[in-house]
């Protein structure tokens, strides 16, 4: 572990040691993503209550009906997270982090390294970025206290994490993938079509935009690395962390079904069949197309049954947080969608905005709701039906919103601590002690992705 205790002074570039005020703030005041979830529905009920016609027994009744809502959303969500955990755990993954983690040979090559391995596995998939970016941090600290490399395992993790501000412009990304999913619960604020991922994550300007904020945020992370004078603060471990797996007791012939590698070949191959005769047939990118291509990948390079079956029990306990709260989710869009509170704040945004403002002001206000609602999939329920109405009603191309909600969710997690405790979790640090360079990264990311939206919307 990096021993990094509280009060400790923390190295670093001027601006990282600005934000410090700011960041204990954050980490002292901001509560757990459950509570968000359930202050966010007090606060919707009583502006139904106050701002329309609503009447309590209404407002009980549109919440009541909309916790189920999203219970089919929910499970491709909780999917991502739980395939892209084991996916990042499977024995090649680990492999390659191991040998990847030995490349650098100085620290801002080993902070950068980080950061963009864990922005490429972020862009494949959230789930996979995040745990990746806790991993590759702590190979290469390992790796580089063995060849004499002093290297800042704050600054590492730090690094880690802010690969993670890309993952929304990537192959997971909920919002666009949702949009382009049939009979989704935006379906019928987009006239009852989809919009292709080829409009929206495979657009020129968020193709071109995803490099420009790697480009940008690695830039603004090597002007923030610790050096010189600098106190660096390694990993306090003398090796690698192996870790041990429990070998199955291979006794009956059940045994050696578990233990035999065919049944998951054959699981993978006939997935990569179907995602092949999908494609072939003209099919598309949706949640559940994205998920079975992780899935098939999975069954290919576990060994065994016995360790599918493992890697899933280490993968669940960070799916369930997200469980309990999509159903309150569910439940703050029926009272805004049955009370009528999506068109209010739908008219606020047409009075702000025009055409060419509309898609700044829409990631300002993700940015913002992204502190309540800290889940991407969450966050677009609660927030996209508002900006597609707003967007049609001005003439705005629904590709803007749908991104435009898309990068604020992904722009304020630098500083937001929910997704940041799965890393923090395998690296053995707390958010204090990466929120100076964290933040860093929200600024170089948000102007690059306020610039995408404006020039999209010209």
């Amino acid at each position: 572990m990096a021993n990094t205790p509280a009060g400790t002074k923390q190295s670093g570039a001027p601006l990282a040691r600005a934000m410090r005020p700011i960041n204990n703030v954050v980490e002292r005041w901001i509560p757990s993503a459950l509570v968000f979830a359930i202050v966010l529905t007090l606060i919707v009920a009583l502006l139904a209550l106050t701002v329309t016609q609503t009447n309590p027994v209404d407002l009980v009744t549109y919440w009541g009906d909309g916790l189920a809502g999203l219970l089919a959303f929910m499970t491709q969500m909780a999917l991502i997270l739980l395939l892209g955990h084991m996916l990042a755990n499977t024995r090649p993954v680990r492999k390659l982090l191991r040998r990847l983690a030995s490349l650098p040979q100085t620290p801002v090559q080993a902070y950068l390294f980080v950061f963009v391995i864990a922005a490429v596995a972020s862009l494949i998939t959230w789930g996979l970025g995040l745990v990746v970016g806790g991993l590759l941090a702590r190979e290469v600290a390992a790796s580089g206290k063995e060849r004499g490399l002093k290297l800042h395992f704050p600054m590492l993790v730090a690094a880690g994490f802010s690969g993670f501000v890309v993952w929304h412009m990537g192959y997971s990304g909920s919002g666009p993938l949702t949009a382009a999913t049939p009979d989704s619960f935006i379906a019928e604020h987009l006239g009852g079509e989809v919009i292709p991922i080829t409009e929206t994550t495979f657009a020129l300007p968020n193709l071109i935009g995803a490099v420009v904020t790697i480009v940008a945020v690695a830039v603004a992370l090597s002007l923030v690395a610790p050096r010189g004078a600098d106190r660096i603060v390694e990993l306090q471990l003398d090796a690698r962390e192996h870790i041990v797996e429990q070998e199955e007791e291979v006794v009956t012939p059940a045994d050696r079904i578990d233990a035999s590698r065919i049944i998951t070949l054959i699981v993978g191959a006939a997935l990569v069949f179907y995602l092949v005769v999908h494609f072939v047939q003209g099919g598309t990118i949706t949640l559940d197309i994205v998920n079975w291509s992780f899935l098939a990948l999975i069954f290919l390079v576990v060994r065994s049954p016995f360790e599918i079956i493992r890697l899933t029990k280490e993968a669940a306990s960070n799916v369930g947080e997200i469980l309990l709260q999509f159903p309150l989710y569910a439940g703050i869009l029926g009272i805004m969608t049955g009370s009528g509170l999506v068109q209010v704040f739908s008219d606020g945004f047409v009075a702000i905005s025009n055409p060419t403002t509309f898609g700044i002001f829409a990631l300002l206000s993700a940015g913002l709701v992204n502190f309540f609602v800290p889940s991407g999939g969450g966050q677009f329920a609660v927030q996209a039906p508002i900006m597609l109405d707003a967007a049609e009603r001005l003439g705005v191309d629904p590709a803007i919103p749908i991104m435009a909600v898309a990068y604020g969710d992904q722009w304020t997690n630098m500083i937001q601590p929910f997704w940041a405790l799965p890393l923090l979790a395998i690296a053995g640090l707390k958010m204090r002690d990466i929120l100076g360079y964290t933040t860093v990264t929200l600024i170089a990311s948000g102007l690059v992705f306020a610039g995408i939206l404006l020039v999209w919307s010209l």
